[in-house]
């Protein structure tokens, strides 16, 4: 540095007047650090430290509030940030420790655990819209329909409707006036008049059991295994985030 901070005898070091000042400023930031490497030690052993987690709404909403809201209050020192994202990001590039995906979504180098039952998707309408647009009787008859499309960026853009029947499987890409990124979106707009909507079965269910929605073509809902959460498998757990995993865990 070109500046003496010490001297030196045969018998002793002493600091300079500029290593004596030098001390001073930095002194505090060492206190800083030693308590951060001991709570980093601590938090191996004790459930502390935030917890951030990638998900859609949808499985938000139906899983990870629902029971992270009942665990939470017993581990105050635990923090959760719940990120909606239909992109499913990079989560180690994005330094996320948990994803949310549809099991067969799931990277194989990444550990998964299983959060929910398996899903289907369903075909739904208001009684408004079908009375004007009569349900189809075959997934090629969806073509002639005013349809709420889905944009995800995982599938390269517009999501194909998947549908089987038995053994028979079939790809429909629809049009339709709207098209939306999120579940939420797209239920509200079939409630309201817009069109058939292709979205999960329970999120439908209460809706249809109300009146304001009916099922269409019921016979070729898909089946997709269920939520899962998943983080890398080669990296060292805290004990909060082996905590949050248990909580999600499908029981």
């Amino acid at each position: 540095m070109g500046v003496k901070l010490l001297n030196r005898t045969t018998r002793s070091v002493a600091a300079t007047e500029a290593g004596e000042r030098l001390l001073k400023s930095i002194a505090p930031r060492f206190e800083e650090i030693e308590n951060e490497l001991v709570a980093t030690v601590e938090s191996r052993d004790r459930p502390v430290g935030t917890i951030r987690i990638t998900a859609t709404d949808y499985a938000i909403d139906t899983v990870i509030w629902p029971r992270l809201s009942k665990m939470l209050p017993a581990y105050p020192d635990i923090k959760v940030e719940l990120v909606v994202d239909y992109g499913l990001a990079d989560i180690v590039a994005d330094r996320f420790d948990i994803g949310v995906r549809w099991g067969d979504q799931v990277a194989k180098d990444m550990i998964a655990v299983r959060i929910g039952p398996d899903a289907r998707l369903a075909i739904v309408g208001s009684p408004e819209y079908l009375e004007k647009h009569p349900a189809p009787k075959h997934p090629k008859g969806l073509v002639n329909h005013n349809c709420i499309r889905l944009r995800l960026p995982t599938f390269g853009g517009i999501y194909a409707w998947e549908l089987t029947k038995g053994s028979r499987k079939i790809q429909v890409r629809v049009d339709g006036q709207f098209t939306f990124n999120g579940a939420y979106q797209m239920l509200n707009a079939a409630i309201d008049g817009v069109g058939l909507a292709f979205i999960p079965e329970d999120l439908a269910q209460p809706h249809v059991a109300a009146g304001r929605l009916r099922w269409v073509l019921a016979d070729w809902y898909p089946t997709f295994p269920g939520l899962h959460i998943f983080y890398p498998s080669r990296r060292e757990y805290s004990k909060a985030l082996s905590i949050v995993v248990e909580a999600l865990r499908l029981q």
